[in-house]
């Protein structure tokens, strides 16, 4: 068994679902690992990382419509240390992962065929994000 870490930011530009499936299947690539886990996580409490349809991105739209509307930017929130959409982002990354494990199988990110990764960017204001990818596995197939 070998495993690897790897740091790595994406640059967001506001409130959005942007796609790291490639970003992550270059991660697998380059660890060698043939069968094995893959964990991700992101270093941040208002944004967040999921699994989602990436063949219409009208699924994405709709989405970001419904966070919108589940956790709206109200006056009544206490916490606005860092602005009206502090809260509404925290409840946001409550609400989806910090976090995604998946199976890695004959070099091969295990994904459904309409689904790729995402980056929940909560905040409105561009932002750098950072994610810990740990990848352990075999290098061979196990025999």
């Amino acid at each position: 068994m070998i495993q690897c870490f790897e740091e790595f930011c994406v640059e967001t530009n506001g409130q959005g679902l942007y796609e790291i499936t490639d970003s992550i299947l270059k991660l697998c690539t380059a660890s060698k690992i043939r069968n094995g886990l893959i964990n991700l996580n992101i270093l941040h409490t208002s944004a967040s990382i999921i699994i989602q349809e990436n063949a219409d991105k009208n699924v994405l739209t709709d989405l970001l419509y419904y966070f919108k509307n589940l956790a709206p930017f109200i006056e009544e929130y206490t916490h606005m240390s860092e602005g009206k959409d502090d809260m509404p982002e925290h409840i946001r990354s409550a609400l989806t992962h910090s976090h995604l494990v998946q199976s890695i199988k004959n070099s091969h990110l295990i994904l459904g065929q309409w689904q790729g990764i995402f980056l929940f960017e909560h905040r409105e204001k561009p932002r750098k994000r950072w994610l810990i990818c740990h990848i352990i596995g075999r290098i061979e197939s196990a025999s």
